[in-house]
């Protein structure tokens, strides 16, 4: 199942490696470069919270699994 956030984040990564290509280049000029970096500080921001929200997401999971977990007796069979 993809989710927002999942789309989201693919789509920053996509693009964030795209911008640092183009300013890996050196030909753009300085202020289309500096628009571009500024860009790309706020793609790498939306990453950086897209992540955070999963490993909560996965801790909560984890948490919620151990939680639920009930020790059943051995039974021995024959």
């Amino acid at each position: 199942m993809i989710n927002k956030n999942t789309l989201n984040l693919e789509t920053s990564l996509k693009d964030l490696e795209l911008l640092v290509e183009e300013l890996e280049s050196g030909d753009l000029p300085l202020d289309t470069a500096m628009a571009k970096f500024e860009e790309g500080i706020k793609l790498t921001r939306n990453c950086q919270v897209a992540l955070k929200d999963a490993e909560q997401k996965v801790q909560i999971l984890l948490k919620n699994t151990v939680e639920e977990e009930v020790l059943e007796e051995f039974e021995e069979k024959d």
